[in-house]
C-alpha cells in the first residue's frame, strides 16, 4: 500500500481516503406550546422531572410558554426528542391537561 505525505506532513494511506467521514446526528429542539388549561405548576413539575431542569430554569420556561406561546425544553438526537414529546404529552393525559409538547429539527450549529 503507497503512503503520500500530505500538507499537515502526516501519512496517510489509500485506505484512509476511502474511510466515510462520520457526521453529527441531526439535532431537534423539543418544545412546550402554551394552552389555557394546563397549570403552571404542572409545567414546572414536567420541565423538571422530563428535562431535568432546576426550578429556577423550570418556572423561567414556564414563563416563556405563558407569554410568548411556546417555550425551548432542549435539544436532543432524534430518537431521544421523540421519547420526551411522548413521555411529557402521556403524563399530561393522564393528568387531565392538554399540555402539547412538540419537536422540529434544530437549524442551528
Amino acid at each position: 500500500m503507497s503512503r503520500t505525505l500530505t500538507p499537515d506532513r502526516t501519512h496517510k494511506t489509500a485506505q484512509d481516503a476511502t474511510e466515510p467521514q462520520l457526521q453529527p446526528p441531526p439535532m431537534y429542539r423539543v418544545l412546550l406550546l402554551n394552552d389555557d388549561f394546563t397549570p403552571m405548576d404542572f409545567v414546572v413539575d414536567i420541565l423538571i422531572r422530563h428535562f431535568q431542569k432546576t426550578p429556577a430554569e423550570a418556572t423561567e420556561i414556564m414563563w416563556r410558554v405563558h407569554r410568548s406561546g411556546k417555550g425551548l425544553c432542549g435539544i436532543y438526537p432524534r430518537e431521544i426528542a421523540e421519547s420526551k414529546v411522548v413521555a411529557v404529552t402521556h403524563a399530561s393525559r393522564a393528568h387531565g391537561y392538554p399540555l402539547r409538547c412538540v419537536m422540529e429539527r434544530d437549524q442551528g450549529a
